[in-house]
């Protein structure tokens, strides 16, 4: 347990550091929201075009690995669904509860891939990336439309949000660039990696200067029952796959450490945008990720 914990240690350190930070108003209160946008619109997504862009995959059959990945998100989506006719929630309430759900930190995930596995790890979290950014910003995006904007689901006016959305702009391009050969050229890749590598130690920031745990405290029961799909049942489900499908080795850690994460910060500005409940959101990042401090040693002992 103590190699698991020894490399997870300065990842859940930076968060602390970004909690700490806001609580004692350095470097200003005004700060965080500016750079969280900063971080969504711009620097994250650098990291994932950079991360899917480089990545050399073609030794490798992604689609086992892939398809894992992609059984255990829409088999929550599914569960969530499925689980409001038993746990009913407003629509506002609920579609924070489904991003809370679905969503994974990319942040936590990639600095835990590099801290346990290296670039050998960071080249497998590609296919992560290429698979669950793409699910989670499409459903989340339609939960968030549908739950809580009470709007009808046309798929042109979804297409449209979907076209302006920069993680899945970012993903795509890196997918093309990818898979045609054109890659990066030298001195993007340097450019997308700077900006990628400072997107990464502020998402940690962000995601510690967003914790809210008094609002935590009082809706604590939608904050378990999201933290119980994300933390233990969505690895059970990707663990699951990954034996069915054949996925091991490094290619199953990777898919683990992923299912494993809280959920997503950017969460928040989703909500921001489309009419989510705020925060329940802020509560619910806040319980995933103290509760992670947890959950994903475990989940790497028991499964790992």
């Amino acid at each position: 347990m103590l190699a698991i914990l020894t490399p997870l240690i300065p990842v859940f350190l930076v968060i602390g550091l970004g909690f700490l930070l806001k609580r004692r108003g350095f470097p200003g209160e005004g700060v965080w929201q500016p750079l969280d946008q900063l971080n969504y619109f711009i620097m994250f997504p650098a990291l994932l075009l950079h991360t899917l862009a480089t990545a050399d995959l073609k030794s490798f059959d992604v689609w086992p690995m892939a398809a894992a990945l992609a059984i255990g998100q829409i088999t929550i989506i599914v569960i969530l669904i499925i689980g409001r006719r038993l746990y009913p929630l407003s629509g506002p309430a609920f579609s924070s509860v489904f991003q809370g759900a679905v969503r994974w930190n990319t942040f936590v995930a990639l600095a835990a891939i590099a801290s346990l596995y290296g670039n050998a790890g960071l080249t497998m979290a590609a296919v992560a990336v290429a698979v669950l950014v793409p699910i989670a910003n499409t459903s989340c995006i339609i939960a968030l439309t549908h739950y809580a904007l009470n709007e009808p689901i046309h798929p042109v006016a979804i297409g449209k949000v979907l076209a302006k959305n920069p993680l899945l702009i970012a993903c795509a391009l890196g997918i093309f660039l990818n898979a045609s050969g054109l890659g990066l050229p030298g001195a993007l890749a340097i450019t997308a990696k700077i900006i990628g590598d400072a997107s990464l130690t502020l998402g940690l920031l962000s995601v510690g200067a967003g914790l809210s745990i008094g609002h935590m405290i009082e809706e604590k029961y939608p904050v378990l029952y999201t933290s119980a799909l994300k933390l233990l049942v969505m690895p059970l489900v990707m663990m699951t796959a990954c034996f069915i499908l054949g996925v091991d080795g490094l290619p199953r850690l990777v898919v683990l450490i992923c299912a494993s994460v809280p959920g997503a910060t950017s969460s928040y500005v989703l909500a921001r945008q489309l009419g989510g409940d705020m925060n329940l959101m802020a509560s619910i990042i806040t319980g995933g990720t103290i509760l992670a401090v947890i959950t994903m040693p475990l989940m790497l002992w028991i499964y790992g």
